[in-house]
């Protein structure tokens, strides 16, 4: 897959696409006729778009704006800009409901003009998709939004000029780059509130481009926000108070096979509520009847399942409670947190976890940072403390959570550059191997150290291509000369990457914490250093010869686990 990749981007990097032309008086009418004041972001990404339209190099572009900033209006103007010269323009979104939501906003919005929009997802049966192909393929439908149907191989354009993809951070890598493997010459516009680590760190890296919407529409409050155990009495008055403004709320239960036991246990404790399930295992007939009952609030509580992530805009929901919040990821807390405080009506969150339960260090920082950030424009904010978060697997290891897991971000760009050099006849540098570090320290920048994000990003940078003991003490002295004495986290951060290139040097590929020990994993087991490390580390020393063998190496009481490593490696570097 990630020969694929890199094969697409530097195919991607010198195709030549359609220019656009420039605006015609029915673009200028068009736009005139939006019903609100566009903020000044939209209108600047608006430009940036155009002008990405108008070169003959292939668009792709990244519009990251908060939920209800206005990205879809600013998607529409492309959308219409591309049908204009007889181009045919699709929209990928990740779920029905979002899918008939832009179908009813693109038709509304293109109402008076010669455009026709249609949709392919299960809301359509398998007659109408029929036909809605066939359409395609003879150019009679001018926008198409659909769901991962679209990526599907019977899927063909007669003419297609831009390629829309909404929420990108639901899709998977495998989905996405299907997408723009099919159609790698037209231009591609991808939408999202809270982009995934690799999606933003490529616009940061400049391999692709972005533009941010940061203005806040008015009269718009931030959503106040609670991070508390589960408690059935506080929320059970939370609820009451969202009923006794006319409001409804948003139960999230995540688990689709006890759902209705759930919303049992909170009739008990809400009697008064008119309480409703929603999932995904529901048929569309009887989701659509839901939503229906919602928007004319015939329901006071939905409890449901992550199916509202996207596409649900019911301004009279303006309370929202999350069950094990911390099973969650962080741009998904975020995106569900804008499923409420839609409208000028001040709105709450209440996550929640299990009573008594331990949280991982991953959990808490995100719960933190959910907490954190409450204002409007936040969204960039959370991806890049999601990019801190979970790009600690790039920076650190050759893997990274999420939807680049086959691909480490910084193996990524590695091999993105050796495919273009391949690709021009240049000499490729020899790849060397990588070691995955898993251990419980910190190992972060903290915002106060360093509180500009590009900053912040230049310097993960350095401290991941340290190689050798005076590139640490270069990144230190930097450090301090520009922020001061740095704290332990970053101290950590630094040993740890340096333990890591030397670790892969001497073909360790992982290591990683278990209890008080320390796991080495080795590409090819080599008992020499193993008896060289027992002898070194008398007593503290296990050696597993199993099928999959490795060396466990007890932490002594008071020593961290990178003083472990160090003597370790250290020791099995004097049997080389």
């Amino acid at each position: 897959m990630a020969d694929e990749l890199i094969k697409l981007y530097a195919k991607r990097m010198e195709a030549k696409g359609y220019a656009f032309g420039e605006d015609t008086d029915w673009q200028a009418d068009f736009e005139r006729r939006f019903p609100y004041d566009e903020t000044d972001d939209q209108l600047r990404c608006i430009d940036e778009i155009k002008r990405d339209m108008e070169r003959s190099t292939p668009m792709d572009r990244l519009l990251c704006g908060d939920v209800g900033f206005g990205k879809t209006e600013v998607a529409i103007r492309a959308a219409f800009k591309c049908v204009m010269e007889g181009k045919q323009c699709a929209v990928l979104v990740p779920t029905t409901i979002l899918a008939w939501q832009h179908y009813q906003t693109f038709r509304s919005r293109m109402e008076g003009f010669p455009v026709k929009v249609d949709l392919l997802s299960r809301f359509r049966n398998q007659r109408e998709s029929e036909q809605v192909l066939e359409e395609l393929r003879r150019g009679q439908i001018d926008i198409v939004i659909g769901t991962h149907r679209l990526v599907q191989k019977d899927v063909r354009f007669k003419d297609l000029g831009l390629c829309i993809i909404d929420e990108e951070q639901r899709f998977g890598v495998a989905h996405k780059e299907k997408f723009k493997e099919m159609r790698n010459n037209v231009d591609v516009l991808t939408l999202s509130a809270t982009p995934i680590p690799r999606t933003l760190n490529m616009a940061m890296s400049g391999i692709r481009d972005m533009s941010t919407i940061d203005e806040a529409p008015q009269d718009r409050q931030p959503v106040q926000t609670y991070v508390m155990e589960h408690d059935w009495g506080i929320l059970a008055q939370a609820i009451r108070k969202e009923l006794r403004r006319g409001g409804q709320v948003f139960y999230l239960h995540n688990r689709v096979e006890n759902i209705d036991h759930c919303a049992a246990q909170l009739a008990q404790f809400v009697p008064e509520a008119r309480i409703v399930t929603a999932h995904g295992k529901m048929s569309e007939e009887q989701l659509s009847k839901v939503w229906k009952k919602m928007l004319e609030h015939e329901v006071d509580v939905l409890v449901c399942t992550t199916i509202i992530e996207t596409g649900v805009d019911i301004s009279n929901c303006n309370t929202l409670i999350i069950e094990d919040a911390d099973r969650l990821g962080l741009s998904q807390l975020y995106q569900i947190r804008g499923r409420v405080g839609r409208s000028s009506r001040r709105a709450f969150a209440y996550l929640t976890v299990t009573r008594g339960k331990a949280l991982t260090d991953v959990a808490t920082k995100r719960l933190e940072a959910i907490r954190e950030f409450t204002t409007f424009g936040s969204g960039f904010r959370i991806a890049m403390r999601d990019l801190e978060i979970r790009g600690a697997g790039n920076i650190l290891g050759a893997q990274q959570h999420g939807h680049m897991e086959a691909v480490g971000y910084e193996m990524y760009l590695k091999l993105l550059s050796e495919a273009v050099a391949a690709g021009r006849g240049e000499p490729v540098a020899h790849k060397a191997e990588e070691c995955l570090v898993d251990v419980r320290i910190g190992a972060h920048i903290p915002e106060k150290y360093i509180e500009d994000l590009a900053q912040r990003i230049d310097i993960y940078k350095k401290i991941a291509s340290i190689e050798t003991k005076a590139d640490a003490l270069d990144v230190l002295d930097e450090l301090i000369d520009r922020f001061g004495d740095p704290p332990e986290a970053v101290k950590g951060l630094v040993d740890v990457s340096l333990l890591r290139n030397t670790a892969a040097r001497m073909g360790v590929c992982e290591i990683s914490q278990k209890g008080d020990s320390l796991i080495f994993r080795q590409e090819a087991f080599d008992m020499q250093r193993a008896s060289l490390l027992a002898s070194r580390l008398k007593g503290r020393v296990m050696v597993n010869a199993g099928s999959k063998p490795y060396l466990a190496v007890r932490i002594a009481p008071g020593e961290k686990p990178t003083d472990t490593m160090s003597l370790a490696l250290g020791a099995m570097e004097e049997a080389v």
